[in-house]
């Protein structure tokens, strides 16, 4: 929509004046006595009509208008837009007969459980399969081969066990051998890497922001603030996890599974297989959630595979184990911010470093530092008006398999600002809510004037008062146990502000009683 509205608006108004023009040729009257309705050119005066079958071989050859000349549709005349629509499926939904990718069947299908490599990378040494074999149900094993760099939505290779049923396969692998060589990756070491990114951001790193003169503002501040944050490893988790069931046959293959990017399946399958792109046809079954997680059809990929291999469709089903251990998992990210402050509390110079493994990563071996659309999610476009500000980015290494989830990089970028600018609010002795719209300032737009989409700070400061005005801020609990946090955030074109009630008794127990969202 906001990519894509308006020019599609100017496609469907140029698309309907060339068929106006064209029917107006075939009746042989002027086009203004023309108009349109429900798939139908209709001549006003004399109520003939003509369906648009009947003149997609006419309109191509009409002159393609310009855009100041197309006429719109006036709002009240809209059918679609803005009108609540019904969900044709919701009867299935709600009865237990929607089609998720559990749910989708092949003729002749067998069903596929792999055992991939425990870290990214690793390759297979060995494996014994005799004791799989024995158990009843267990059908066949297969090698799939390993991935080559960089991984992308590759299949990550590994050892399948071939089933009659799901219960069978994944009872197969757990009697199956195997040995690895783990590779580069074998020795990551989450915490180790924890404090290896924190070095990072205390270190200057590559500028991705400069306003007015940092070094000297910080220099002069009457004082000074500074903390580091972390964000661990995140998965997607989705209700269902990754499964897909392909059939491959002289050349071309069938696939069902729940993905948000069935142009991704096809080109994907159609590079593992080298088969033709328009030779892979996908259907998209019920999600069962996805997140960023079922748009990358790696799962998918290995159906297909095993599908070739074994001349019959194969279902592969992706346990919550296997989900959550071989994710393409949300970053890691540490986070350094240090403020000037001038006599006042408010902000007079900001720093904001930040390290993580790029998503870069999945499409480029060895990208370290992140994507430009990476450093727009929360590190480049902080909206606070304070005239000395500088943002950094770190040099980070992956040793997983990174992907995006929802909100991407404004995750750790706002917990992280939000956090700081919180910490600022009470260093100073301020009001946090007050804190936050002064240091936003007047309302002004932080971006390219010409984008309809860019930053308007007046809209956040009005969601950070309106979420504290429904939360009851000005009559706020103070002591005993109890209080109120404040953040807010732009993401992805909106407008967030929440407010957090939190109660602490006297153990220690956390209790969220309430949070007010605008």
């Amino acid at each position: 929509i906001i990519q894509f509205y308006d020019r599609m608006r100017q496609v469907g108004a140029s698309a309907r004046t060339m068929l106006l023009s064209a029917a107006a040729g075939r009746f042989g009257v002027p086009i203004s006595e023309c108009r349109t309705d429900k798939h139908r050119v209709i001549h006003t005066k004399t109520d003939r009509v003509l369906d648009y079958s009947a003149l997609v071989a006419w309109a191509p050859m009409e002159a393609v208008p310009e855009v100041d000349t197309l006429t719109f549709k006036k709002p009240e005349d809209y059918r679609y837009i803005g009108k609540p629509m019904p969900i044709t499926d919701l009867k299935d939904l709600c009865s237990g007969q929607g089609t998720f990718g559990v749910d989708a069947q092949m003729p002749g299908m067998v069903y596929a459980v792999i055992e991939r490599s425990p870290v990214l990378g690793g390759t297979l040494m060995s494996h014994d399969d005799s004791a799989t074999l024995k158990v009843p149900g267990v059908l066949q094993t297969a090698v799939l081969p390993p991935f080559s760099p960089p991984h992308n939505f590759q299949a990550l290779g590994g050892i399948a066990v071939i089933a009659s049923n799901t219960w069978a396969a994944i009872k197969g692998r757990r009697a199956l051998k195997a040995e690895w060589n783990a590779g580069a990756n074998g020795r990551y070491d989450s915490e180790a890497y924890k404090e290896q990114l924190l070095e990072t951001v205390r270190q200057p790193g590559k500028v991705v922001r400069d306003e007015g003169n940092f070094d000297q503002a910080f220099a002069e501040a009457p004082k000074k603030h500074a903390a580091e944050y972390y964000t661990p490893h995140l998965a997607h988790a989705p209700m269902e996890p990754p499964m897909a069931v392909a059939h491959f046959d002289n050349g071309k293959v069938i696939a069902h599974a729940p993905t948000q990017n069935p142009q991704a399946v096809q080109q994907a399958v159609a590079g593992a297989l080298q088969i033709p792109i328009e030779n892979v046809e996908c259907h998209v079954t019920l999600l069962g959630g996805g997140f960023g997680r079922k748009s990358k059809p790696d799962y998918v990929v290995e159906a297909a595979l095993l599908s070739r291999e074994l001349g019959k469709p194969v279902k592969v089903v992706w346990t919550r184990e296997d989900d959550i251990q071989f994710d393409y998992f949300h970053s890691v990210a540490a986070m350094r911010l240090e403020a000037g402050l001038d006599e006042t509390g408010q902000p007079m110079a900001l720093l904001h470093r930040s390290a993580f493994p790029t998503i870069g990563s999945t499409f480029a071996p060895g990208a370290t530092y992140c994507a430009g659309f990476e450093i727009g999610m929360g590190l480049t476009n902080a909206p606070y008006a304070i005239p000395n500000q500088r943002a950094e980015n770190g040099p980070a290494i992956n040793h997983v398999r990174i992907g995006w989830l929802r909100a991407v990089c404004n995750n750790f970028h706002a917990f992280s600002l939000c956090s700081f600018m919180d910490e600022l609010a009470h260093l100073s002795a301020k009001d946090p809510k007050r804190y936050l719209l002064d240091a936003l300032g007047a309302p002004r737009i932080v971006g390219a004037p010409e984008d309809p989409y860019a930053m308007d700070t007046g809209r956040l400061a009005h969601v950070i008062e309106l979420a504290a005005e429904k939360a009851g801020w000005a009559q706020r609990p103070s002591g005993n146990g109890k209080g109120l946090g404040i953040a807010a955030h732009y993401s992805f074109r909106s407008y967030i502000a929440a407010v957090v009630s939190i109660e602490v008794d006297a153990d220690g127990n956390i209790a969220i009683p309430r949070v007010d969202l605008a």
